[in-house]
């Protein structure tokens, strides 16, 4: 004979199981839908089964920069057999086009630069922009190659510094790697974010001397854009930001004086919050098109909301960038970068399940 505790129990067990069935035959759908627990590596499941938004609906990364000159994140540490897997993982999501970020910082350098090396900057191990315009030969993709960046510039906001330097090197690089297929352009890799005293004549020289040498080759830059997120160190205390009227003022009067030396400008996105991101890049794609220059955009991959720097970014953060991008008709996506941040083999766990999230949404195979 059944009690009337024992009776509820049973009848609320019941129900829950009932209710609960959606949810276990959903899982049922998961990794562990062939059975094989003890493989749980191999997902038989259809993305779609979780994907509550739109697939697709962003603008596809198809550019990253190479950054091994940095003093902001740490080096991998890579050879030449780790740089060509990096290099199949981003044909393998329709990347075409690489950009060393710079070819050098303050005293290590990318290559071994006879001029730089007597300016007292150290010999490399390695011949990186040799290694990274061989493999984009082989893999069939645009490289640009990133000006060397003295350092006093971030020092002292003197520009002068980089015209000085960067005349000899664009030379000498132009002279030793001009013969690659694959060297399709340049990357003046000085950072502004507003009209800053003497950057117009700077970048207009640069951009000039870079297309005299190349025959023309194209050139961009990427800037920052002054927001409430443009701050230093792990201070994630907002500040007031630049007006989106303000932005629009100062880069109309930048652009009309390097246009006609500079092809593309690819903004920074991660300075300003995700709901400013239309009125910011609507702004950027009107003075491109006026100027006749390419609008790209610099999805940051990693993420400036964290107090670490840097990790990976959220995956709902870059999709929301690439979706602000789409809507914007913008011409042409990059990233900071993939290496670290978006790779299989990077060094970051997170970056190869924001690879895996990327390819999801984008239905890549």
């Amino acid at each position: 004979m059944t009690d009337r505790r024992t009776f509820l129990k049973t009848a609320a067990t019941a129900t829950a199981a009932i209710a609960a069935a959606p949810l276990l035959e959903s899982c049922r759908r998961g990794p562990w839908a062939d059975g094989n627990v003890e493989n749980p590596a191999s997902p038989t499941y259809e993305e779609d089964s979780y994907l509550i938004v739109p697939k697709g609906a962003g603008l596809r990364i198809t550019g990253t920069f190479l950054d091994e000159i940095s003093h902001d994140i740490p080096h991998q540490n890579w050879g030449p057999v780790e740089w060509e897997k990096d290099f199949l993982n981003m044909k393998a999501i329709g990347i075409d086009t690489v950009i060393m970020i710079r070819s050098g910082y303050r005293k290590f350098i990318t290559w071994p630069s006879k001029y730089l090396l007597k300016k007292g900057c150290y010999m490399p191990s390695i011949d990186l922009v040799e290694l990274f315009l061989s493999l984009a030969d082989k893999y069939d993709m645009k490289f640009y190659f990133g000006l060397y960046d003295t350092g006093h510039y971030w020092d002292t906001r003197d520009m002068s510094w980089e015209l000085e330097y960067n005349k000899f090197v664009i030379d000498e690089v132009w002279q030793a790697y001009g013969h690659h297929k694959s060297f399709q352009g340049w990357y003046i890799s000085t950072e502004i974010s507003r009209n800053t005293k003497g950057a117009i004549g700077a970048f207009h020289e640069m951009g000039r001397m870079c297309k005299d040498v190349s025959g023309g080759l194209p050139t961009f830059i990427s800037p920052w854009i002054d927001g409430k997120k443009a701050i230093m160190g792990t201070n994630l205390k907002s500040k007031k930001g630049v007006s989106v009227q303000k932005h629009e003022q100062e880069w109309n009067e930048i652009f009309d004086g390097i246009h006609d030396v500079v092809d593309a400008c690819a903004f920074q996105d991660g300075h300003i919050d995700y709901d400013e991101l239309d009125a910011f890049f609507s702004v950027n794609k009107k003075l491109a098109d006026k100027y006749g220059m390419q609008c790209w955009t610099n999805a940051e991959s990693f993420d400036r909301d964290m107090p670490i720097n840097f990790l990976p970014i959220k995956f709902d953060k870059l999709r929301m960038k690439l979706e602000a991008a789409a809507r914007c008709g913008y011409d042409k996506a990059i990233t900071f970068e993939f290496s670290h941040f978006m790779s299989p083999q990077s060094a970051y766990l997170q970056a190869g399940h924001l690879y895996d999230r990327y390819k999801d949404y984008f239905d890549i195979k």
